[in-house]
């Protein structure tokens, strides 16, 4: 598929805002259908998630604390009609050590957030058999 470039947005979220939830808001408020994010911070006590094949459902490492936001990477699309932000993170604990995965969760203490809007045809998340929403093949 091809895309073309739409609007720029770079803003901070609040402190305390749920991080999902709050891209998820702002795509809509904006009318954002498809996009690429990327963002850098802090979030507090993150749950991430693994894709357990066999189970068919994601796997939740919840993570107590303060975590260093070392690279979020995700984009928008439609999912049941709705913007809807997937997003995956490496998160740095105070020994320096990283974790990994999709993020379920997160409480912001500090968010600075890139999302480059793509227009083009729309991407819709369909569920598949194996348990995950994906987009067509193409």
């Amino acid at each position: 598929m091809r895309f073309s470039r739409g609007r720029n947005f770079l803003f901070r979220i609040p402190e305390g805002e749920e991080f999902l939830e709050f891209i998820n808001r702002f795509a809509k408020k904006n009318n954002i259908l498809i996009g690429a994010v990327s963002a850098i911070g802090t979030l507090r006590n993150p749950k991430i998630g693994y894709f357990d094949e066999e189970a068919g459902e994601y796997k939740v490492i919840s993570l107590r604390g303060t975590y260093e936001l070392v690279s979020l990477l995700g984009n928008i699309s439609i999912k049941d009609g709705e913007p809807f932000a997937h997003i995956h993170v490496a998160l740095g604990d105070s020994d320096g050590m990283l974790y990994g995965g999709h993020l379920i969760e997160g409480e912001v203490f500090v968010a600075e957030v890139f999302i480059q809007e793509l227009l083009g045809e729309i991407l819709e998340r369909k569920p598949q058999e194996n348990g995950l929403a994906l987009w067509d093949i193409e």
